[in-house]
């Protein structure tokens, strides 16, 4: 068995473990009471000890309740190791073979990154439906070069962790315009990529972004597992900014789960992660997350578990100066105003702010405002005899498509 394995490492910690007089169960309740936030359980504890997965973000906790040196399990571990991070049968990913071609130097990696920012930029004020047909062509020249190219092994892992920040957008892209699964095929690629190139972040980021979006096509207990698997990706070492995203993801899947405690928990430890944030330089793709973020998640996590008092404020203040240019997020942050409201009894208020969600949306190729619209309208529904409502549900009910899941989640 090679030095540091999940699975080596799995037969020490299950060593550890009995000597500790402590049952798997006992343990996961410990790390859960360590570090502040239920997401482990009996059965990770079990993956963790069969070498199904690499139990990385928890090592301090793990050497606190074994009365065990952090040190000592840190060495355990190797580099190799934590590049693979969770286990394959959890987000496998296709193998990237290289044959000789193109040469590629330094400078075509820098352009590629520079597109990818550009195309980022774009996604902030167009939706999937037009992006998809040009940021799907970006991706696959950018894995025929890997494929097909020359170059130094520096500039081969730039390349991977470049092709695993392309596969984050257009991932994303694919999923606005509804292209599910295709989207997830384009995450699980990212991650392969990322991995390969040593960039736990970016797969962390990734394995994520395929959490939150299994989570949003109704794949709810898959979406949760994969999010806490993102905090375990991508370690005690992410940068702030990146672990608060992956917490606020963890408090999604959460909430949609009707887990309030653990998504309240979550929410908190995205905002202490992000309170470490000292403006120090981080990935590109984090330019987004910050204090209003997490802001609106927190927001989104009160609507989804029926806290209307709280969300209607936070949503109400964010609003307020929120860029309108950000056609979709605006219409996406105004639904979950909508429904906060209807839940508040404000059927009157309620129906004015899903007019704005329904114009704002009428002609956007976007699969999410769809989504949300048709939650808005369902949600509006029980108040059909108040004028206001009997307005917005006759006009624009007939003009939004029901979304249709198949048995595994997918949109059909």
């Amino acid at each position: 068995m090679p030095s540091g394995s999940n699975e080596e490492f799995g037969v020490y910690l299950a060593h550890l473990r009995r000597r500790a007089g402590k049952s798997q169960r006992r343990l996961a309740e410990i790390l859960c009471d360590l570090s502040g936030c239920p997401t482990v359980t009996r059965h990770e504890i079990s993956r963790y000890e069969r070498g199904r997965r690499m139990p990385r973000y928890w090592l301090p906790y793990l050497a606190e309740a074994l009365e065990v040196s952090l040190d000592e399990l840190e060495r355990r571990t190797s580099a190799e190791s934590f590049v693979h991070g969770i286990s394959e049968d959890v987000v496998p990913g296709p193998p990237f073979g290289v044959s000789t071609g193109r040469r590629i130097g330094a400078d075509m990696v820098t352009d590629l990154l520079t597109r990818i920012h550009r195309l980022r930029l774009a996604d902030d004020v167009l939706a999937g439906g037009d992006l998809a047909g040009p940021a799907l062509r970006e991706l696959d020249a950018a894995v025929a070069l890997h494929r097909t190219g020359d170059f130094s092994e520096q500039v081969g892992r730039a390349l991977l962790a470049a092709i695993s920040e392309l596969a984050q957008v257009v991932g994303w892209i694919a999923s606005d315009a509804g292209l599910d699964q295709r989207a997830e095929e384009i995450y699980r690629l990212g991650v392969s990529a990322a991995r390969e190139a040593g960039d736990r972040t970016s797969a962390a980021n990734l394995v994520g972004s395929l959490a939150y979006h299994r989570t949003n096509v109704g794949a709810l207990e898959t979406g949760l597992e994969l999010a806490v698997a993102a905090i375990e990706e991508g370690g005690r070492r992410a940068p702030p900014r990146a672990e608060a995203l992956f917490w606020d993801r963890v408090a999604w899947a959460y909430a949609k789960t009707e887990q309030a405690s653990a998504a309240i928990q979550a929410l908190g430890r995205a905002s202490e992660a992000l309170s470490r944030h000292g403006g120090e330089e981080d990935p590109a793709y984090l330019y987004w997350v910050d204090e209003g973020e997490l802001q609106i998640m927190e927001a989104r996590v009160h609507v989804e578990l029926r806290r209307p008092l709280r969300a209607v404020p936070l949503l109400t203040e964010v609003l307020g100066r929120y860029d309108s240019t950000h056609t979709r997020e605006l219409a996406l942050y105004l639904s979950w105003l909508s429904v906060a409201l209807a839940d508040a009894n404000e059927p009157e208020e309620a129906a004015h702010t899903a007019r704005r969600v329904l114009e704002l949306s009428a002609d956007m190729p976007s699969g999410r405002t769809a989504r949300r619209s048709q939650v808005v309208l369902a949600r509006l529904r029980p108040f059909h005899d108040v004028p206001e409502v009997r307005d917005v549900i006759d006009g624009y009910g007939c003009r939004v498509r029901e979304p249709v899941h198949d048995a595994q989640g997918w949109e059909r």
